[in-house]
C-alpha cells in the first residue's frame, strides 16, 4: 500500500508542477495587459444632384448616422476623388452637427471604388480595450518564479483605455502648439504670493465654526 502511495505521488509530482506554472507569466512590474486600439470604418455612398446632394439622400445620411449612434470620438469625412460642391459639404456638415462634430477634411482609405455621381461619407471609429482581462490564470500563491499577479494591471489598464478621450492619442499621442497663456499658468501662483500669512489672520481655508457663527 505504500509502494502504490509512493507511486502515485511521484506520477503526480510533475502535473502538480507543470499546474502551478500554467497560466500568463508576468515576470516583471510592467503589466502584459496593454490597452489595445481598434479602428473601424463605416461608409454611405449618397447620390448627387447640381452640386448638392440628391432628393431625399440628406435623409437618408440622417437616418443612417442615428443608426450608427454617431457620437464624441468618431470622426466623419467625405471622400470624393472629384472636388464636390459646397452644396454637398454643407449639406453633411448640418448632419454632422447635430452630434456636435465637425466635417474632417482627411478622409481615410476605403477598399471598393466610389460610383460616379455619389460622394462617400465616411465615419471613423476607434475603441481602445484591455484583451484576456480579468485574467486569473494563474495561481500566485504556489508561483516558484515570483511572477507579478496574471491579473497585474487589468484595472488601471482598462480604466484608462475606458476614460481617454480620444483613443488614437494612445497610439499617436498629442504634439503641444508650443503656445501658453501666461497668466493663466501664473494664476495659481499668483494667488498664493498675494494672500496674506495665517499669522495675520490669514487663510486660504474655508473657516468652520458650530451654531452657524
Amino acid at each position: 500500500m505504500f509502494k502504490r502511495s509512493l507511486l502515485i505521488a511521484t506520477t503526480l509530482a510533475p502535473a502538480l508542477l507543470v499546474g502551478a506554472c500554467a497560466g500568463t507569466q508576468n515576470r516583471g512590474l510592467e503589466s502584459v495587459h496593454q490597452p489595445v486600439v481598434s479602428r473601424s470604418d463605416y461608409a454611405l455612398d449618397v447620390a448627387t444632384s447640381g452640386g448638392d446632394l440628391a432628393p431625399g439622400e440628406e435623409q437618408r445620411l440622417a437616418g443612417w448616422m442615428a443608426s450608427l449612434r454617431v457620437g464624441y470620438g468618431d470622426r466623419v469625412a467625405i471622400d470624393d476623388p472629384n472636388p464636390y460642391g459646397a452644396g454637398v459639404r454643407e449639406a453633411v456638415a448640418r448632419q454632422v452637427a447635430h452630434y456636435g462634430l465637425l466635417v474632417s477634411d482627411d478622409a481615410p482609405v476605403t477598399n471598393a471604388p466610389i460610383t460616379a455621381g455619389t460622394v462617400r461619407v465616411v465615419v471613423t471609429r476607434m475603441k481602445a480595450s484591455v484583451p484576456g482581462c480579468p485574467d486569473f490564470s494563474r495561481d500566485s500563491s504556489t508561483d516558484f518564479e515570483a511572477n507579478t499577479s496574471s491579473n497585474h494591471g487589468c484595472a488601471s489598464n482598462a480604466t484608462l483605455a475606458a476614460m481617454i478621450a480620444n483613443p488614437a492619442d494612445l497610439v499617436l499621442g498629442q504634439t503641444g502648439n508650443g503656445v501658453a497663456d501666461q497668466s493663466a499658468s501664473a494664476k495659481a501662483i499668483d494667488s498664493f504670493r498675494k494672500a496674506p500669512p495665517s499669522g495675520a489672520g490669514g487663510t486660504t481655508i474655508k473657516a468652520e465654526s458650530a451654531g452657524g457663527k
